[in-house]
């Protein structure tokens, strides 16, 4: 039976690249040369290949004009690889500059086009497995690259899922490995992707983890197929030729508002969203059809969603041709609504049929910080022209004044005519007006006919809604206006997707023992929130609001404080990340402000460092002690680029209605709440908290106003439309889990004195450790069941721990601090103590990419010094040995332990890395040792020998590796010599045979022989495999070695040289 391996995984990508028309191509196979598609193995580009493109694409111009523009493409401007990376994305959707003489002598610039983005078969596409790139002394061989026109477009990364040491962060890590090493190769990179098999996932250079995401529709409509493999989604869905060049030309943005270039690339919900809209679009705003011919259209049900989440996209039109009305496009929030509303404005300003229109984009009174048109702006390269902001309805209206183009803010109001009017005159009677509406809802568009003013104000235009919540079966407005749904993202398919995280909630309003006559002014709060949720017509939003200030008197001022500031240490201490409180009014940010700096002096700003900032607007009548609060368009930039980087000493934030929409901070996971919201509102706030940061499991909203009420009216319309998942979740759920994840692991500890945790020294602590992990390690064995032979599985014990442990950590992240989490945290510290002495890997050994940086803290603080954790002797009970791990006296240490079965773990672990680290100098003698490791392991978990014997095993096969350090010095043989008298003589019968003097002489000629002829990828490259392997059986005749042994021994002999030589 064939064994599952990464070139299995590679081959049947190949496959499916060759079903989508890519060349495949080999490449050790076709390795540079005169004769091949390169020069050199410094080349990442296929000059031949571009060169004959740009002839193809670019007849009338001459070929010092195509040489030029190869020129550009291979010597890219940039001073860092995104920069570089930036530029030739520029250079591949708008075409390379050039400029050239024509036939009567004039001087024409041109672009000259580099991809053929209309005719996909116009193109040259190859899939180059094994590519390898020699840059800086670094030699890498990705293991798929996509060349389009031949220019380096995609690189895949590949792992073998049979493998439990390696995943798809695993090929993740080597992407990241790929940024130092061959920014060359990078720098015309366009999408990674990387796979183990099962899992795949998509993203770009500057992508983190939580950038790269599955791809999991091939059409775009549903779902592909349970039974389609991750893998093939993706390419099919990634890399089909007409989708490719899509994704490169309308769905990729840099963005530098954070400091740093971050290149983002669209999902697949804002892509097939995007295109499914411009399909709209067209229809919409075509020229009306007589009669009604209404299309039929289905609302998504529950069940439609069952199992897998809600997705679609684009299941047919909306409406009537020449309707006007495009359609509504439902994202869950943070799933990056608002980059898809740039995604389809750059699109739709693209589109020949609309005639370079002018798009018009509806904001709400939140976005009084202009998120959104901040987005925007961030886009122009995509939307080929920067924003602007109608200033008023006559700035509007001169702007709608010209023929086309344009990309208009302007606040919904400015549509409706002045207060007393029944109606005013259109702003414009043009029919290529795309109008982009922001969080659809009723409350924006039913108020006095609102639907009516907007169609009197842009009569012929077409209108698109976007919303992060589903709008309700009976708004009937927005549906007036908008039309139906033309795609759907819900809540748990972004989870399933890992696009968001979930929310939780926590009701703290009675920690502020809030008298009757205050719950009573809360409840009237929420009615004037509900008010101003709605902006009167004709009105600009209210800067002034009539609130209750009392409310938030000093006693609960004081009681709010110490309660966020005793909460927020305990969330922290757990879960790595920063927290944000949502305020009435700018005066109560500041009170509470100063009663949190009383409390935490040390948390004050100086000099901009501080680890809590208040974020408000001012105006000229504003008190002059609040001033240093005040901050200007800039100063709030730089804030908010301070409170979006994780390591930033920032960590706490005090707003009133800035940064509620459209601000993303994936590290911040607890939201504190001290202001009535309701309605679509409230479930824009609280999605700050449900943005994706390394293993954070979910975000929390910490209620100080009672709004239960409103969140189960959410949930309610959200279930009535159809959305799957659950808006919101009850912190009692999480510490329901943590409960149960607790059980197990006090279950595993049954009979085990752990008390010394809790009432012990830091000293005592860690003396506890070594029994702990031992208790773990004596509970059962189990034989390797996967078949591979390997047979050093971790003991089932330790393995059904560690899982326990981690999964326990997060939900103790999620539960803290929860009464239940409290209570049982000295013991959660304890498990994960003892977890991360069992996790501990041996000296040189890596770390598995999925245990790097997390977000989730084990709370060590307390238990044992940072020191006592530091490495793995520490934790086993013993100093780090002096000398080598081999040597006596530390073997002596490790027979004395007093806990038996940690000592075979300790053992275990310091052998494996001890060989991992020989193997590539002596193939033969490590898997020599490693075979004898096996068997005592093996024989230990199966019970067929004791501990005691198992120790003694252990010590003699290191014994005998130290002393085959020295062999080589006896024999007179250099390392590498050793490694081949060893492929040569395995079982010690060629000496028998032709004696250690004939031996080291053949030896001498092979590693001459092998040196003289190896190249880069040589051991890729059948033919040379073939030729090197001939030579080598060629010395062994000459020699005399024995006959029946020759090709054994000339595959040992080759095998060394790979690992010696394979680059």
């Amino acid at each position: 039976m064939p064994s599952f391996t990464e070139s299995l995984v590679e081959e049947a990508a190949l496959d499916w690249f060759r079903a989508l028309g890519y060349a495949i191509v080999s490449g050790p196979d076709t390795p540079p040369g005169s004769e091949s598609v390169r020069r050199t193995y410094a080349d990442v580009v296929l000059p031949g290949v571009l060169h004959g493109a740009l002839v193809r694409l670019n007849p009338s111009c001459p070929p010092d004009a195509v040489d030029a523009a190869l020129q550009r493409l291979t010597q890219p401007d940039g001073s860092t690889l995104e920069a570089s990376n930036r530029t030739l994305h520029r250079l591949l959707v708008n075409g390379v500059p050039v400029r050239y003489r024509t036939a009567n002598g004039s001087i024409r610039n041109a672009l000259a086009q580099v991809l053929d983005f209309e005719t996909p078969g116009n193109n040259d596409w190859m899939a180059v497995s094994q590519f390898t790139v020699i840059e800086n002394l670094h030699t890498r061989r990705p293991d798929i690259v996509l060349f389009v026109n031949g220019l380096p477009l995609g690189v895949i990364e590949l792992k073998n899922a049979a493998d439990e040491n390696v995943t798809a962060w695993t090929a993740w890590r080597q992407l990241q490995n790929y940024r130092k090493a061959l920014p060359t190769l990078l720098a015309f990179n366009e999408v990674l992707a990387v796979s183990d098999g099962v899992r795949s996932l998509v993203g770009t250079l500057t992508a983190e983890r939580d950038g790269f995401r599955p791809w999991r529709t091939i059409g775009g409509e549903e779902l592909a197929p349970a039974f389609l493999t991750e893998l093939q989604v993706l390419i099919e869905g990634v890399f089909e030729p007409r989708r490719f060049l899509d994704l490169i030309r309308d769905f990729i943005v840099f963005d530098d508002g954070g400091g740093a270039v971050v290149k983002r690339v669209a999902g697949y919900h804002q892509f097939h969203a995007v295109r499914a809209a411009v399909r709209e679009t067209l229809r919409a705003a075509g020229p009306p059809q007589a009669g009604p011919g209404t299309v039929e259209h289905s609302e998504p049900a529950a069940a439609d969603f069952e199992g897998r989440g809600g997705y679609q996209s684009g299941r047919g039109a909306t409406g009537r041709v020449g309707d006007r009305r495009i359609g509504i496009v439902w994202h869950t929030p943070g799933t990056g609504k608002s980059l898809t509303m740039a995604f389809y404005a750059g699109c739709i300003s693209r589109e020949p049929a609309m005639a370079n229109p002018t798009i018009v984009v509806l904001t709400d009174r939140n976005d009084s910080d202009g998120q959104l048109f901040n987005t925007f702006a961030r886009c122009r390269d995509l939307l080929r022209q920067p924003p602007k902001l109608a200033q008023n309805r006559a700035d509007l209206r001169r702007r709608l004044a010209v023929e086309s183009g344009g990309v208009i803010f302007t606040p919904a109001w400015k549509l409706f005519p002045d207060a007393g009017n029944a109606q005013h005159r259109a702003l414009s009677e043009r029919r290529n007006i795309v109008v982009i509406a922001d969080e659809v809802h009723s409350g924006q568009y039913d108020l006095v006919g609102g639907a009516t003013h907007m169609r009197d104000a842009l009569p012929n235009a077409s209108f698109i809604g976007f919303t992060g919540a589903p709008i309700g079966q009976r708004d009937a407005h927005s549906r007036a206006v908008f039309g139906e749904y033309t795609s759907i993202y819900d809540i748990q398919r972004a989870i399933d997707d890992c696009a968001t995280i979930p929310i939780y909630y926590e009701n703290r309003l009675a920690r502020l023992a809030v008298p009757q006559r205050e719950q009573a002014a809360t409840g009237r709060d929420f009615e004037e929130a509900s008010a101003r949720e709605s902006v009167e017509p004709g009105e600009p939003p209210r800067t002034k609001r009539a609130q209750p200030e009392g409310i938030a008197g000093a006693e609960r001022r004081v009681a709010l404080a110490r309660d966020i500031v005793a909460h927020f240490e305990q969330r922290i201490e757990a879960l790595a990340g920063k927290a944000m409180i949502v305020c009435r009014s700018r005066r109560m940010c500041i009170d509470l402000y100063r009663e949190i700096i009383r409390r935490r002096p040390a948390w004050r700003h100086i000099d901009d460092k501080g680890n809590i900032e208040i974020v408000i607007t001012g105006t000229a009548s504003d008190p002059p002690d609040w001033h240093a609060h005040i901050r200007g368009r800039a100063e709030h930039e730089t804030l908010a680029k301070r409170f979006r980087d994780a390591n930033d000493p920032l960590v706490m934030v005090l707003v009133c209605d800035m940064w509620l929409t459209g601000f993303d901070v994936p590290c911040l996971h607890t939201m504190y709440v001290d202001k009535p919201m309701r309605g679509r509102h409230l479930m824009q706030a609280i999605a700050r908290v449900n943005r994706v940061f390394k293993d954070k499991p979910g975000g929390l909203i910490v209620d100080y106003v009672g709004l239960a009420h409103e969140l189960k009216r959410a949930r309610a319309t959200y279930a009535e439309s159809g959305g799957s998942g659950a808006t919101v979740l009850e912190q009692s759920e999480a510490a329901a889990v943590l409960l149960e994840k607790y059980d197990v692991c006090v279950g595993l500890f049954q009979g085990f004195d752990r008390s010394a945790w809790a009432t012990g020294t830091a000293a005592e602590r860690l003396r506890l450790l070594p029994d702990a992990q031992e208790h773990i390690l004596a509970q059962g064995t189990d034989t390797n069941d996967s078949g591979n032979g390997h047979g050093l599985n971790r003991p089932s014990g330790k393995e059904h721990f560690l899982r326990a442990a981690r999964e326990l950590s997060r939900a103790y992240a999620l539960s803290v601090p929860h009464q239940h989490a409290l209570r049982i945290r000295d013991d959660v510290g304890f498990f994960q103590a003892v977890a991360a002495a069992l996790h501990k890997r041996a000296p040189g050994d890596a770390q598995p990419a999925e245990d790097m940086d997390p977000a989730v803290r084990p709370i060590l603080s307390r238990a044992v010094t940072s020191e006592g954790m530091a490495d793995l002797f520490a934790t086993a009970g013993l100093d780090k040995p002096d000398a080598s791990i081999l040597s006596d006296d530390f073997l002596t240490r490790v027979r004395g332990m007093r806990q038996r079965n940690l000592a075979v773990d300790l053992l275990r672990k310091l052998l494996q890395g001890e060989l991992v680290s020989r193997r590539p100098r002596n193939v033969v003698r490590s898997r020599f040792f490693a075979e004898k490791l096996e068997s005592s392991i093996r024989d230990y978990r199966s019970r067929a020998i004791t501990v005691a014997q198992v120790i003694e095993e252990l010590i003699q096969l290191a014994r005998e590796m130290r002393q085959a350090q020295g062999r080589g010095d006896k024999l007179r043989l250099s390392d590498d010599e050793l490694a081949f008298y060893d492929a040569l003589d395995a079982d010690d019968s060629a000496v028998r045979v032709l004696g250690n003097e004939t031996l080291q002489t053949m030896v001498r000629e092979l590693v001459e022989t092998v040196h003289g002829n190896v190249e880069n990828d040589w051991m890729l490259r059948e033919s040379v495999r073939v030729h090197l392997q001939t030579l080598v059986k060629r010395i062994l005749r000459r020699h005399g070695y024995p006959t029946e042994r020759q090709e054994r021994a000339a595959r040992a002999v080759l095998e060394q040289a790979e690992n010696l030589f394979g680059g």
